[in-house]
């Protein structure tokens, strides 16, 4: 049996262009990157720098333009947009900014949406939901609706939903960017209990402070990592 990459993500010559018209975009120039298994991984750079596009091409959420992408030793580059979405349910755990909670749904019911989804759902996922928000701290609010709760606990839910089909890949956009200081270190401790459980995780922000929490950091500057 073929040993497992100690690299979780591999990433080669990777260059993303937009065009609109007659005009062209250069999001990604070229980018060669690794993540081992485990690893804690920040992104840092200024708005436009490329980093959700990033993000974005490792999840199978936009096509490349050129290179290649191996996750968990599968080319998503090579993926069909069916194939990729039931993988990236199986594998992958993504963390907006803007939370994306469904409204109308408990935050239990949100949190187990991802196991519908993926066809995991079972006899025990309540209890599965439960747990995860009992984990970020929002066990005794399970019944209430988003907009019941505040923006530091969406982002809670959040995570829980994220975690929800055991990802082995963890990813977040922003995910402090619209929270205060004091919120912020909360979801970071979180953050920090997921990676020491084994799962890989990388985050990408504009704040290199916030960025600094990660144990490895890189900077994206105009579509190339330049340190």
């Amino acid at each position: 049996m073929e040993k497992a990459s100690d690299n979780l993500i591999e990433i080669h010559n990777l260059k993303k262009t937009y065009r609109e018209g007659s005009v062209s975009t250069e999001a990604l120039r070229g980018i060669d990157l690794c993540v081992k298994r485990g690893e804690y991984l920040g992104v840092v750079g200024k708005s436009g720098a490329g980093k959700t596009t990033l993000l974005n091409m490792i999840a199978g959420l936009d096509d490349l333009t050129e290179g290649e992408i191996t996750v968990d030793g599968e080319r998503v580059d090579r993926m069909n947009e069916v194939k990729k979405a039931a993988w990236r349910g199986r594998k992958i755990g993504f963390i907006f900014q803007s939370f994306q909670l469904l409204p109308g749904l408990s935050l239990l019911d949100n949190v187990m949406l991802p196991m519908d989804f993926c066809g995991t759902w079972n006899r025990h996922s309540s209890e599965k939901a439960a747990e995860l928000l009992r984990m970020v701290g929002l066990i005794d609010h399970i019944h209430k609706i988003p907009s019941e709760i505040s923006g530091g606990q969406q982002q809670r839910v959040a995570i829980a939903r994220a975690l929800a089909n055991d990802p082995v890949l963890l990813l977040a956009d922003e995910p402090t960017g619209r929270l205060d200081s004091a919120t912020s270190e909360v979801v970071f401790a979180i953050f920090e209990q997921v990676v020491a459980k084994g799962t890989t995780m990388v985050i990408v922000s504009h704040d290199h402070t916030l960025a600094e929490r990660t144990r490895r950091m890189i900077r994206l500057t105009d579509g190339v990592i330049s340190g």
